[in-house]
């Protein structure tokens, strides 16, 4: 008994002092991350920007992220509100005399690209430079780089210029193999999310469309490339289709670069433009250092703001957190920005290829309320499709990127039937008792008889019905003309704006100086909401029953890009109820 007291007592005492020297590391990097000093941009400096780490709308600075994220060397998710600012602030700031692009790594997709792409076009009109360097150019990098005044990659790099496929993964034949058959329940024939699970092979309306909205984003980002670049459209086709790009002792010929050389070469070339001496150091800064830099620039104060509401990924019931479009969680916040007087206009920024249609109407019921009494205008990131576009229809003005993907106005229900699965392969057998006919309906063991797969089928009828109306009260457009560009098609941003579905091209900060232009304000404040969790708050969450949270931390560094492939996974486990989804992800190289 002496033993076990001695025992329980020290295992006591320590985890007190464990917890006492983890309250004082937290105070410490508390202090550290409130207490640190601006950052001094002196005279005739370069600013380096990297764009390896992920690119969210916004990010979370607090200062635990990393520390729990169990790759604490790893890089933060940038947000993409913070860089439009920067650079923004470079461009007034006189100490920075040019950009230099390090574009080793970019993992952000087309329509973020295209927003930054578009702020460092904006800068080079101050008539400072930009060069660009690389090992190696993928397509998305590429895309950044042929902005700058000059391009130049290492002699021994690689050149990704190849154009864009879409491959489709089939699961039909493997899931007959198993026992398992997928029951599926759909409106609109271009409603490509369950293909995989009935045919072999794409239908002709989910190629047309794949062929259309791929085609329109190839298009533009060959335009941009031809304008910036100085090289013909049909010559950057012909580049690709004979593979010109492959061949690094030919590549500047083509004119897609402009040398092959080594950092250090790099870095003599910059000093030469800055007027350095090659033996002096160059002074620079980098992108994620200049967000702490004080701009010089004096603001009136003003009370009138401008509220940005960010939902970012699946739309989901309930209270899910950033990186989820929690219904409960942003239709709070929504009706925050409305009810608060200090807030003119409301900007929705939307990056969702949707989920849940139950959980996108009770959101789209808060903006359609907003809309009622202030301006609302809908922001479209890289995808606002299918639920993404459901809760962006009430809003006034709903701008995009002509690389946006959105549309996906269809409907489906997913209803597997395992019978096969545990009787004949597995030799598992089930029984039941029930009060009527019908009262197992959505048992997985059992096949869908006809008056359940009609029940069902009704369910999802009437829910397109309300999707398509939904848009066509929005759009001010009869319900005959939504449905002809609906039946789950997916558009290009470039094709929405022909057919209506959006309003006019732009990014985020266009999309704040419309919806300012239209409460009337000259001044205002910009107001970023729901409201990110304090550092403190954020790591109680992560202490107490965080596991998951901190789990998936680690997987997202871990698997880096290929991380969307497991969160989709997840999410189709914890999908129920009728879904209102994109047919697939779509990525560039």
């Amino acid at each position: 008994m002496k033993n076990f007291l001695s025992s329980l007592l020290a295992t006591i005492v320590g985890v007190l002092l464990i917890s006492i020297i983890m309250i004082l590391v937290f105070v410490g990097i508390i202090a550290a991350s409130t207490s640190k000093e601006a950052p001094d941009v002196k005279e005739n400096s370069l600013l380096l920007a990297k764009f390896s780490a992920p690119i969210s709308d916004r990010a979370d600075d607090n200062p635990f992220t990393k520390l729990m994220s169990g790759s604490p060397y790893g890089d933060n998710p940038m947000g993409l509100d913070q860089i439009l600012k920067d650079l923004d602030k470079a461009e007034k700031d006189e100490n920075i005399k040019g950009i230099l692009l390090n574009l080793r790594g970019v993992s952000a997709r087309m329509a973020t690209l295209s927003e930054v792409r578009d702020a460092l076009l904006d800068f080079k009109k101050s008539g400072k430079f930009i060069y660009a360097y690389a090992d190696a150019y993928t397509q998305k990098s590429y895309y950044l780089a042929s902005v700058a005044d000059s391009i130049f990659m290492t002699p021994e790099g690689g050149f990704l210029f190849l154009g864009m496929s879409a491959e489709i993964m089939f699961y039909k034949k493997a899931l007959e193999k198993i026992g398992v058959e997928m029951q599926v329940i759909r409106h609109g024939s271009y409603k490509g999310a369950v293909e995989p699970f009935l045919r072999q092979d794409l239908s002709d309306e989910n190629r047309e469309q794949i062929e259309s909205y791929m085609g329109a984003i190839w298009d533009k980002y060959m335009s941009d490339v031809s304008e910036s670049r100085n090289i013909p459209v049909e010559k950057l086709h012909t580049f690709v289709d004979e593979l010109a790009a492959i061949d690094n002792k030919k590549l500047k010929e083509t004119g897609l670069i402009d040398g092959l050389i080594y950092y250090d070469e790099m870095l003599s070339l910059i000093k030469k433009k800055m007027g350095v001496e090659e033996k002096e150091d160059l002074e620079a800064i980098s992108l994620k250092k200049y967000k702490d830099v004080q701009t010089k620039e004096k603001k009136e104060y003003s009370r009138d703001k401008v509220a940005v509401i960010y939902a970012m990924g699946s739309v989901v019931d309930g209270e899910a957190g950033e990186g989820s479009i929690g219904s409960a969680r942003i239709a709070r916040a929504i009706r925050k920005a409305r009810r608060d007087e200090s807030v003119k206009a409301i900007v929705f920024r939307i990056n969702s290829g949707g989920g849940s249609a139950l959980a996108s109407d009770v959101i789209h019921q808060e903006v359609k309320l907003a809309a009622e009494v202030k301006p609302v205008v809908a922001s479209m990131g890289d995808v606002a499709a299918s639920g993404g576009y459901y809760i962006a229809a009430p809003a006034d003005t709903i701008l995009a990127s002509p690389n946006t993907i959105t549309g996906s106005i269809g409907v489906f229900g997913l209803f597997p039937n395992i019978e096969v699965l545990l009787n004949d392969k597995i030799g598992i057998s089930t029984d039941v008792v029930k009060t009527n006919k019908h009262s197992d309906v959505m048992s997985i063991k059992n096949p869908l008889d006809p008056a359940e797969r009609a029940y069902i089928q009704r369910m999802v009828d009437d829910t397109y019905n309300t999707f398509v109306n939904v848009v066509a009260e929005g759009r001010s457009k009869s319900y005959e003309e939504i449905d002809a560009i609906g039946g789950g098609r997916v558009w290009a941003g470039a094709n929405a704006l022909e057919l209506g579905l959006i309003d006019m091209f732009g990014g985020l900060e266009k999309s704040i100086e419309v919806a300012a232009e239209m409460a009337g304000l000259e001044n205002y404040r910009v107001q970023s909401l729901p409201k990110l969790d304090d550092p403190m708050t954020a790591i109680m969450k992560q202490l107490t029953g965080g596991a998951a949270v901190r789990a998936e931390r680690i997987l997202r560094n871990e698997l880096g890009d290929q991380y969307i492939h497991y969160k989709k996974i997840q999410e189709i486990k914890n999908m129920h109820g009728i879904q209102m989804i994109m047919p697939f992800e779509f990525e560039v190289n």
